[in-house]
């Protein structure tokens, strides 16, 4: 294990406070949707943490319609921002509905944390969705810590979706006004793999490994900037823990959640883990979207085939994108220091999250 980068504990920040040194917050929508926010500490008591401590945690944030007027800026971190989510309420009631609410969870990349992805959840919560995004244990910002194991044993992931899907129908308020018979998935990079995961594909290390160890290896297959030394601190724990390697046993099995209709999977990462054949038994609905200049995923190897081998596989392809634009919009001191707050000078953040959102809305079909 090893403590957060300054990166990390960026992310990790999640209080909300007034904005400051010279940022001006972005302007909440005329007359739009409130949004609702709250942060449920779920755990699944079928696994351990991997201090082995206590249960795995399946820390998770949920987005929602509300009626309350009272929107703050949601901003990372709490002095000095650098990352703006945007607009929610704490802790707000649910809107009242005639009807059940649509239910989507949400994968974030290695190292990142649910609030990078509350750009798009807040914009399905105005559409009467709720969304629910998963800190995936060692493998997220949200937490003091990272831990090797959680950035190479990445199946256990997608297990924590099903898990919150679980822990939402049971909870005393969202249980009884939310439709989790047909669920949606998204996952952004590492999520993608995750959602696509929970849709049923399976996990082939060999495969992955072969390609890695082949000519057409690309950024995937390199250590990941979140956590550069994470192989090398994992094969460490190896040594003083050999049981850890009964892990990989799970690495292929079956985690097909019956529930999940629909899958959207953003700057997927890792697409070569999932073989033609696993990928063509699947019969959920899927959305794909890929920034032509991303470098830690290239198209060519993830997102193109994906498209392929999914029976129903849509694909859009941001031009002049590049990976780390699907992530929360940034202020100017973000934009001058952080690198992932890096656009083309084409590129609106902003305006690619709108469009995004959008697609992603027609695509699930359920509107307010």
């Amino acid at each position: 294990m090893r403590t957060a980068t300054i990166f990390t504990l960026v992310l990790a920040l999640t209080t909300v406070f007034s904005i400051g040194c010279g940022d001006s917050p972005p302007p909440e929508p005329p007359g739009g949707p409130s949004v609702g926010m709250q942060r449920f500490t779920w755990v699944d008591s079928t696994r351990r943490d991997w201090t082995d401590t206590g249960p795995r945690p399946v820390t998770s944030t949920v987005w929602y319609p509300t009626d309350s007027t009272e929107q703050t800026l949601i901003q990372i971190p709490e002095k000095r921002p650098v990352f703006l989510p945007g607009y929610a309420a704490r802790n707000a009631p649910l809107a009242d509905s005639i009807r059940r609410l649509p239910v989507v969870v949400i994968s974030h990349g290695t190292g990142g944390a649910a609030l990078q992805m509350m750009w798009l959840g807040r914009a399905l919560a105005a559409q009467g969705y709720v969304a629910v995004a998963v800190d995936h244990h060692g493998n997220t910002a949200a937490e003091p810590a990272f831990d090797a194991r959680g950035f190479r044993l990445v199946w256990e992931r997608i297990a924590d979706l099903s898990v919150a899907i679980d822990r939402l129908a049971a909870d005393e308020t969202f249980g009884p006004r939310v439709d989790t018979s047909d669920v949606s998935a998204i996952g952004f990079s590492l999520g993608g793999y995750t959602v696509l995961g929970l849709a049923g594909a399976r996990t082939d290390l060999d495969r992955l490994q072969a390609f890695c160890a082949g000519p057409d290896a690309d950024g995937t297959c390199e250590p990941q900037g979140e956590y550069p030394t994470a192989a090398e601190d994992f094969a460490k724990m190896l040594e003083e823990d050999p049981s850890l390697a009964a892990n990989f046993q799970r690495a292929a099995a079956d985690y097909d959640d019956p529930r999940v209709s629909h899958v959207v999977a953003i700057a997927p990462a890792i697409g070569q883990a999932f073989s033609p054949e696993s990928l063509r038994a699947l019969d959920e609905q899927f959305l794909l979207f890929v920034g032509s200049e991303d470098r830690v995923a290239p198209a060519l190897t993830n997102a193109l085939h994906l498209e392929e081998h999914l029976p129903s596989g849509q694909l859009q392809v941001i031009e002049g994108a590049g990976h780390y634009v699907f992530l929360s919009p940034c202020t100017k001191r973000g934009k001058r220091y952080v690198p992932v707050c890096e656009d083309a000078d084409t590129i609106d953040r902003e305006r690619v999250h709108a469009e995004v959102a959008a697609s992603v809305i027609e695509f699930l079909g359920h509107t307010e």
